[in-house]
């Protein structure tokens, strides 16, 4: 019985690019259509998905099945067809069915080649290594070359089929490029005068099983010839020193003595030698008779054009070059200006080195490869203009480019004038990057190619050397011992902090100390202002004071920790309506040691504070002028001094631009104009993540910043595990006319009521005192905005600004908080009034972009719970839902809880009983806490709370006990002690 139930003859045409264009017929006048073709040949194809994925294309009464290039030989390599049809091939499908399993087989092992024709034509294309496949496989495939349309279609197709199977994926295609990199160069000197062997071992991928190798060798001038010479030899490759002279005759044939084993190999590979060259070379080169390249010497210029350029296309041609020995290092190591410092203390004769103004005198050196010239004999080398010269012996090369750029380097530095001390560090900081005329030079100048960039160094004396060390290394910093009228022991990173402001003012170098806040930055301050003030005579006619300018929030701070650490400074105060101007100011300013004053007055009073050149300026909360733009950063950078000093915890908060404004204050100039840092620094830093210049810009602020921070291993040890602070901050105006409005009011009520209603009125006014400290808006019980729905966006901004400015207390908390988030620090505010939580809520949420929690004693237990779980999680799925800051009312909040995920404890308002407040404090400070523990316990001047607190600490007047138990002793007091308490001392108003 017959087990074939159709009959389909298969007819195959190629087209141009390899595709298999397929039709079937079931008699000469009854064709297969193109579907029933599709679903009954490609049955079993799971590549084409079953045939359901390939192109018809009909033709006059046919219909064509397209079969890609790339399944052609796969496809019929396989031939899985159904059973139930008689299959019967066209004289081409049968063909094709008998060299596709050997083409699959070729795939399958890899023994392809490149197509040297194909290469010739700009193409790159595949085929089959006849070569590398046996001699069966090799008769079939010889018998299908009498067939040129088939034999085309076929290498298509296996050519697509590689590209398929080997290179289809990007990550392989990038490897053929970086492997081969010749298969794809549009050079015809790689071709020149090679046969598809010679080619395919040129560009790498066949080895080359010749024992050596044929290279160009050019041999420098002896004593006995003039001139530069190239010669042909051939290189043992086992060992490389070994080399065989040779010659090149008119018909390309080779002379010459070599091993006799190596003839066979010689006379293959010599036949395109001297066309390989002619390609490669200039067409001068062989002028005259065709050995003329190798029997005619060349000069300096042509020697140069070898080494330079002519050797690199041999090179990419296929060729080895060999070239003096010394020429790699010359030509890696580019000419070097160096600035030679003149010997002795830096500066220039009879001056002292200060500042970075100050000028040094110094020799130009240049180095070019291993020579040292001095400036005269590199004028006497230049004066030869020749790119080759013998010196001291050797070889050195001159790129007209380089020289052009060190005499330009050389014009731009008045040698008569010297060097400043500020190029000189730059110099040795930067090293190759750094440029004398960086500070003028333009975008394009900046962004010159850095092969073609002048190296420029600086090469110190001993004194320059050990000051230098001394700025850029911590280690090296100058002891100093702490000043005799300190009243505080300094910790050791606190008196070297001090060390190294003292040392910078001695050399006129202004300083900016970054430690994080809570480490001293104050307190390393007053010991460098008393210092100062240790060694000046007080009879000195010229003695001028020290100014510090700080936020108005924190002026009464500096007033108390500079009277609590160093009483003998004396202190005047530039702030208010009751301050001095003109010649009045001059000269009661002259009477103090340190002048204070706030941002804003500086800004208001600019004429008046330039007309001292300050012994010394000092910026607290220094980024306060991070915007330079604005006129209080103008004022604050153009007031004359001897020395400048910042202090901040975040000397960069958002852009470069901060960092720049900061250092122009402290060391104008240093980092050039604000454009210049730009172009130079900001733009590639902020944008563009160059991490080469990164680390420049690192070199050069490290010498004037000291940074140090909690986490450094040297300070934790050095810390103590609980760590208290006061904050005293000054009443604004508003806050200070409240408050002297409720305090008369009292009085008045005083000489009119007695017993329990004076006591309570005492009570009422206490608490009315207490929350105007705090913000005037809990005594004048004005509601908290509430941001609004509009259509234009999904609420109304709320206005943080308005409210903050209110309280200097409030200001002040929000800057020490934003600061400590930054550090990635965590911290509980303690307040007693449910008003000030739910302000304080509002305004760090807002001001933050990060949830607050607050608690208090309407907190359910439930949510209670919750809210300490959230706190103490170490970490969230969520970044951005981590609550980091926890207000806690004192009563609601002071006991039971385990908050150990802070590290800074603020109380904002007093409770004024220490083991109260200490119970607050341990709810960070306890068993599980892995960090030091700061406490901040803010204080407004003049204020009842300012009165207590030094009760506190005296204990005068009443004892601790007594203080402590509750407000009732305040009932008690007389109205004349009343008043002493209560009244407001007008000069610590804001």
């Amino acid at each position: 019985m017959n087990k074939y139930t159709e009959y389909i003859q298969i007819q195959i045409v190629f087209d141009g690019h390899g595709n298999a264009l397929i039709h079937g017929a079931y008699n000469e006048e009854s064709f297969v259509s193109g579907l029933s073709l599709k679903q009954g040949l490609f049955a079993w194809h799971e590549e084409s998905f079953y045939g359901t994925e390939l192109e018809i294309h009909p033709f006059q009464q046919l219909e064509l099945v397209q079969l890609p290039a790339e399944m052609v030989i796969p496809f019929f390599a396989e031939a899985r067809l159904l059973q139930h049809i008689q299959w019967l091939w066209s004289d081409v499908a049968e063909r094709l069915i008998k060299v596709a399993p050997i083409l699959a087989q070729c795939l399958e092992d890899k023994k392809y080649i490149p197509d040297f024709s194909s290469f010739q034509s700009g193409k790159l294309q595949w085929k089959w290594d006849e070569e590398a496949i046996g001699a069966d496989e090799r008769a079939a495939m010889d018998e299908i070359k009498e067939d040129p349309d088939f034999m085309n279609g076929l290498l298509a197709a296996f050519s697509a089929a590689v590209f398929h199977r080997q290179y289809g994926s990007e990550m392989t295609a990038s490897d053929l490029r970086s492997e081969f990199p010749l298969l794809f160069a549009r050079n015809k000197t790689v071709e020149a005068g090679l046969d598809e062997q010679a080619w395919l071992v040129a560009i790498g991928w066949k080895a080359d099983t010749a024992p050596f190798r044929p290279a160009l060798q050019l041999l420098e001038p002896d004593e006995d010839q003039s001139g530069w010479r190239l010669q042909l030899v051939l290189q043992d490759k086992r060992d490389s020193s070994r080399l065989s002279l040779v010659r090149l005759a008119d018909n390309g044939e080779v002379f010459g003595s070599w091993p006799s084993d190596w003839t066979p190999h010689v006379r293959t590979r010599s036949s395109g030698w001297l066309e390989r060259l002619r390609a490669s070379l200039p067409a001068e080169r062989f002028s005259g008779a065709s050995d003329n390249i190798f029997s005619r010497l060349l000069d300096d210029e042509a020697a140069w054009r070898f080494l330079t350029t002519e050797s690199q296309r041999l090179l990419d041609s296929g060729w080895h070059v060999l070239l003096p020995a010394w020429w790699e290092t010359a030509s890696r190591k580019k000419p070097r200006l160096r600035a030679k410092v003149s010997s002795g203390e830096g500066g220039r004769a009879g001056s002292s080195l200060f500042g970075l103004d100050s000028l040094v005198d110094f020799d130009w050196r240049i180095a070019i490869g291993e020579a040292d010239l001095s400036e005269s004999e590199f004028a006497e080398l230049v004066a030869r203009n020749a790119r080759l010269v013998r010196f001291r012996g050797e070889w050195i090369q001159l790129d007209p480019t380089l020289l052009a750029q060190i005499r330009k380097a050389m014009a731009s530095v008045n040698k008569e004038q010297g060097l400043s001390f500020q190029d000189v560090l730059q110099l040795h900081l930067l090293g190759n990057d750094a440029n004398v005329e960086a500070s003028n030079a333009d975008n394009e100048e900046l962004e010159a190619d850095r092969a073609h960039r002048l190296q420029l160094e600086v090469e110190l004396n001993q004194h320059m050397l050990k000051l230098i060390s001394q700025l850029t290394q911590q280690a090296e910093h100058p002891k100093l011992a702490v000043p005799a009228g300190l009243r505080a022991e300094l910790r050791a990173y606190q008196q070297d902090g001090y060390a190294w402001l003292s040392f910078l003012r001695g050399f006129g170098l202004g300083a900016c100390l970054a430690d994080d806040m809570g480490l001293g930055k104050t307190v390393q301050l007053i010991a460098y202002l008393l210092h100062i003030k240790e060694n000046t005579s007080d009879s000195d006619p010229n003695r001028i004071p020290s100014l510090i300018i700080c936020p108005t929030s924190v002026l009464g701070n500096w007033q108390k920790e500079i009277s609590r650490f160093a009483p003998s400074l004396k202190v005047m105060l530039h702030y208010g309506n009751r301050r001095f101007s003109g010649e009045a100011f001059v000269e009661e300013a002259k009477q103090a040691d340190v002048v204070l004053t706030s941002y804003a007055t500086c800004s208001l009073d600019q004429e008046t504070l330039q007309m001292l050149t300050w012994t010394s300026v000092s910026l607290d909360e220094a980024q306060n002028i991070k915007n330079a733009q604005t006129k209080q950063s103008t004022v604050v950078r153009s007031l004359p001094a001897r020395h400048r000093i910042a202090l901040t915890g975040t000397p960069i908060e958002n852009r470069l631009a901060e960092l720049w404004s900061l250092y122009d204050f402290i060391n104008p100039g240093y980092l050039g104009s604000a454009r210049e840092f730009n172009n130079r620094f900001a733009i590639a830093i902020e944008k563009e993540k160059d991490e080469q210049l990164t680390a420049d810009l690192q070199k050069l602020i490290r010498p004037f910043m000291l940074r140090r921070k909690k986490k450094d291993p040297a300070i934790q040890l050095d810390l103590p595990d609980k760590n208290e602070m006061k904050t005293y901050v000054n009443l604004t105006a508003e806050q200070g006319a409240l408050y002297e409005q409720t305090v008369n009011e009292l009085m008045e009520r005083m000489q009119k009521l007695e017993g329990i209603e004076r006591k309570g009125a005492i009570l009422a006014a206490l608490t009315q005192l207490k929350q105007l400290c705090d913000h005037p808006m809990l005594m004048t019980k004005e509601p908290l905005p509430e941001p609004s729905l509009s259509p234009s966006s999904e609420e109304t901004p709320f206005d943080t600004e308005a409210i903050v400015s209110r309280s200097s207390k409030l200001e002040r908390l929000l800057d020490m908080v934003k600061e400590l988030r930054d550090e990635g620090d965590r911290c509980l505010i303690f307040t007693q009034y449910i008003g000030m939580g739910q302000m304080l809520k509002r305004v760090l949420e807002h001001e933050l972009r990060e949830p607050v929690l607050y608690l208090n004693g309407s907190t359910s237990k439930v949510a209670r719970d919750r809210m300490i779980d959230q706190f103490q999680a170490k970490e969230s799925s969520e970044p951005a839902e981590q609550p980091n800051v926890f207000i806690l009312s004192l009563k609601a909040g002071g006991v039971g809880l385990n908050l150990t995920a802070a590290n800074h404890v603020f109380h904002f308002d007093r409770w004024w009983n220490p083991a109260v407040e200490n119970q607050a404090t341990d709810r960070a400070y306890r068993m599980g806490q892995t960090r030091d523990v700061q406490v901040h316990k803010f204080i407004s001047l003049g204020t009842l709370e300012e009165r207590i607190d030094e009760m506190l600490e005296s204990k005068q007047q009443l004892s601790e006990n007594v203080i402590s138990s509750s407000e009732g002793w305040i009932t008690e007091l007389s109205t004349d002690e009343l008043k002493d308490l209560f009244t407001l001392r007008r000069d610590m108003i804001g």
